[in-house]
C-alpha cells in the first residue's frame, strides 16, 4: 500500500537524475555496451561449442558463464536503456518481481559456478593425470545441475521474502532496476526477520563460493611453486584470468549486500551495481580469451577460415 492506503501495482524507476544531454550520452555508451556484450559472449559460446580443442570441462563452465552474462544483461540492461530514455520508468509490481528473481538467480548461478570453475582448476593443476576421469562430459554436469538447483532454490526464497513485504511509503523505487536495498526503504511492515533471513542467505551463497575458490587455489599456488617446466606452467595461465573474474564480481557483490549500512548510500550502490550488471558481463569474454592461448588459437582459425572464404 501507499501512504494514501492504496495497494501498490506498480513501481517508478527513477534510474538517475541527469540532465537531458547526459542521459542520452549515457544511453548510447550503455548501447554499445550491451552490444559488445551480446556479441562477445554469444562468440564465446558458438566458438567453444564448434572447436574440437575447446572441448574440455573448463570451457563447458565457461559457456555457462557467457551465457549467464547474457542473461544478465537481458535482464537488466534494456529495462535502464529505457528508464535513460524517458527519465523514468513505470514498472508492473509482477514484473518487478520477476526481474528481481531472474536477477537474483544470474547472480547466485554465477556464484556458485566461479566456485565449480576454481575447482575444475584445482583437478586440472594439482592431478592433472586424473583430470580427464574426474570430468568427463558426464561428471561434469552434476556440479552444473547443482549449481542451478542452489540457485534456484535461493532465488526463489529471496523473492518470497523480499515482497511478501508491504510497500507503503512510495512506490518510486530510487534505482535503475528492482534491487533489495531500495526496495526495503519502501517497506513500512516489519522487515527485520525477512531482512535476517535475505542477509543469511546472501552470506552463505557468498562466504560457501569464496571457501571453496581460496580453498582450490591455496593448492593451486602450492602446485605452481612445485612446477618446474615451461609447459607445466603455461598449464595455469587460466588461473589468472579466473582469479580477475572473481575478484571484480565477489568485489561488487560484498560492498553491496554484505556491508553493514545496505541501501543507506543509493548511489554509490549506483555506480557499483552498473559495474557488475552492466560491465562485468562485457568484460568476461575479454578477460577469458586475451590471456587464453587456446581461445587466441580457435579465434585465429576463425579469421583464416573467413579470409579464404572471401578470396574465394
Amino acid at each position: 500500500m501507499t501512504e494514501n492506503g492504496t495497494m501498490v501495482t506498480e513501481f517508478v524507476l527513477m534510474g538517475f537524475p541527469l540532465q537531458a544531454d547526459l542521459q542520452i550520452g549515457l544511453f548510447f555508451v550503455f548501447l554499445v555496451v550491451f552490444l559488445i556484450t551480446m556479441v562477445g559472449n554469444l562468440d564465446m559460446i558458438v566458438l567453444i561449442q564448434t572447436d574440437p580443442r575447446l572441448q574440455t570441462s573448463m570451457y563447458f563452465f565457461l559457456s555457462h558463464l557467457s551465457l549467464l552474462d547474457i542473461c544478465y544483461s537481458s535482464v537488466i540492461v534494456p529495462q535502464f536503456l529505457e528508464t535513460l530514455g524517458t527519465d523514468k520508468m513505470v514498472i508492473t509490481y509482477e514484473r518487478c518481481a520477476s526481474q528481481f528473481f531472474f536477477f537474483t538467480l544470474c547472480a547466485s548461478t554465477e556464484c556458485f559456478l566461479l566456485a565449480v570453475m576454481a575447482y575444475d582448476r584445482y583437478v586440472a593443476v594439482c592431478n592433472p593425470l586424473l583430470y580427464a576421469i574426474a570430468m568427463t562430459p558426464q561428471t561434469r554436469l552434476g556440479p552444473m545441475a547443482g549449481t542451478y538447483a542452489g540457485a534456484i532454490v535461493n532465488s526463489v526464497i529471496r523473492t518470497g521474502c523480499t515482497f511478501s513485504i508491504s510497500f507503503c511509503k512510495s512506490n518510486h523505487v530510487d534505482f535503475f532496476f528492482c534491487d533489495l536495498p531500495p526496495l526495503l526503504k519502501l517497506a513500512c511492515s516489519e522487515t527485520r526477520p525477512r531482512e535476517w533471513v535475505i542477509y543469511l542467505l546472501a552470506f552463505l551463497v557468498i562466504t560457501t563460493s569464496i571457501s571453496v575458490i581460496l580453498t582450490s587455489y591455496l593448492f593451486i599456488i602450492q602446485a605452481i611453486l612445485k612446477i618446474r617446466t615451461a609447459g607445466g606452467k603455461a598449464k595455469t595461465s587460466t588461473c589468472a584470468s579466473h582469479m580477475t573474474a572473481v575478484t571484480l564480481f565477489f568485489g561488487t557483490l560484498i560492498f553491496i549486500y554484505l556491508k553493514g549500512d545496505m541501501g543507506k548510500s543509493l548511489e554509490e550502490d549506483k555506480i557499483v551495481s552498473i559495474f557488475y550488471t552492466v560491465v562485468i558481463p562485457m568484460l568476461n569474454p575479454m578477460i577469458y580469451s586475451l590471456r587464453n592461448k587456446d581461445v587466441k588459437e580457435a579465434l585465429k582459425k576463425v579469421f583464416n577460415r573467413m579470409r579464404v572464404s572471401q578470396t574465394e
